[in-house]
């Protein structure tokens, strides 16, 4: 049977990125008390599993534990075919400690320089997990597939948004309105996974 979270319930949105917890809140749809790590001046864990789904219960039971509320975290990054899955789970740290994904978006194009590539094919991964103060956890993951392309375009999103392109589309995701992405985003696709354990 599956776990349930009645409407109006606080959740913690286990994160201190800012576009990600706009994007959890809305996913969210109003329905629950968000509130976020940062807000709650809880430390960041460290990531210490191989997996997203592994990361997103890392911080999901860390968050849970540490306020007594319901956490949801997400573990996502960027994959490049040509790289050989990379940054994947690296994709934070990618940016350097300063979050600077310009950066990590010039480290990708010198990389592919590098093995001599011009395969765009890339991917997206979202791993969402809702976690219990001291108990259980469900977590399901999301994909979205397409392609890179280089200069950056567009200032929406964040992270490696504006230099990848959904499949079917022409432009990026940094191109794209906040709802439109939500259509068909990674995290979109593994929240809709979720929705089971979090709705009544």
């Amino acid at each position: 049977m599956p776990l349930m979270l009645p409407s109006g319930a606080r959740i913690v949105a286990a994160t201190h990125n800012p576009g990600k917890a706009r994007e959890l809140a809305a996913l969210l749809d109003g329905r629950f008390d968000v509130v976020t790590a940062a807000s709650l001046g809880l430390p960041e864990p460290e990531e210490t599993e191989q997996t997203f789904t592994g990361n997103a219960l890392v911080k999901a039971r860390a968050a849970a534990d540490a306020s007594g509320v319901i956490a949801l975290a997400d573990d996502s990054g960027l994959s490049v075919a040509a790289l050989a899955g990379a940054p994947g789970i690296y994709s934070a740290r990618w940016a350097g400690p300063n979050r600077d994904f310009g950066h990590a978006m010039t480290l990708v194009e010198r990389r592919l320089d590098e093995v001599h590539s011009d395969d765009p094919t890339a991917w997206f991964t979202s791993a969402l997990a809702v976690a219990w103060p001291g108990g259980p956890a469900e977590v399901a993951a999301g994909r979205v597939d397409g392609r890179l392309t280089f200069p950056p375009r567009g200032g929406n999103g964040f992270g490696y948004d504006p230099i990848f392109i959904p499949e079917g589309f022409e432009r990026t995701f940094g191109e794209m309105e906040e709802s439109e992405k939500e259509q068909m985003s990674h995290r979109s696709r593994a929240f809709a996974k979720l929705k089971a354990a979090l709705f009544e």
